[in-house]
């Protein structure tokens, strides 16, 4: 696998999900929605599960994933804090998972939540890249799946120098090695006839 690059497996960023800082929730959404419609008709390969958040010179500020967007429906108030400290008194994960199912139901019905939280702002919600989410995009492929595995992401900022250029997900370093194997398998396949 070391002859594969990251740059030959990442999606560009100008093909990937972005809205500016200071967007709403709603709009990033929207963005994710038309950067699939996009990606899809101009390729085979995985939808896209994440917007990228940019400043004002189009340098990544951020990243929403799918899962981001879900917690932004949870209200955030005192008795959320105080659900959680009721571990810190011998109450178990399933006890206070019961009382926050209980919560929810007697909150809000979700098109009241989704209603609230459209209009947050991205930065509310976005999460900020970790050291450890940038590779470069002359790295190998090998290197990457390391760092993938290892840090447990869901993708990987590119980089050219300081530049972002791209977005290695993790679906599209499971795509090369798939293929890798079949490609193996293939020739094993034909060494033994």
């Amino acid at each position: 696998m070391d002859e594969f690059r990251v740059s030959e497996v990442m999606v560009p960023l100008s093909e990937y999900a972005t809205v500016p800082q200071g967007s709403t929730l709603y709009q990033a959404v929207l963005a994710l929605e038309a950067a699939q419609e996009k990606f899809e008709d101009k390729h085979t390969r995985y939808r896209h599960r994440a917007i990228l958040v940019l400043n004002k010179s189009g340098s990544v500020l951020g990243k929403i994933s799918q899962m981001d967007v879900l917690r932004s429906l949870e209200p955030e108030d005192e008795d959320t804090d105080q659900i959680d400290e009721l571990k810190q008194f011998g109450f178990s994960s399933a006890f206070v998972q019961s009382v926050r199912k209980q919560r929810r139901l007697r909150s809000s019905p979700l098109t009241e939540l989704c209603r609230k939280a459209a209009k947050i702002k991205v930065e509310e919600v976005m999460q900020t890249p970790s050291e450890g989410e940038y590779i470069d995009e002359d790295a190998s492929l090998d290197l990457a799946i390391l760092q993938l595995t290892m840090g447990q992401h869901l993708a990987l900022l590119v980089t050219r120098g300081k530049e972002i250029v791209g977005i290695l997900r993790l679906t599209d370093a499971f795509a090369a090695v798939f293929h890798t194997m079949k490609e193996c398998d293939l020739a094993i396949g034909q060494g033994a006839s």
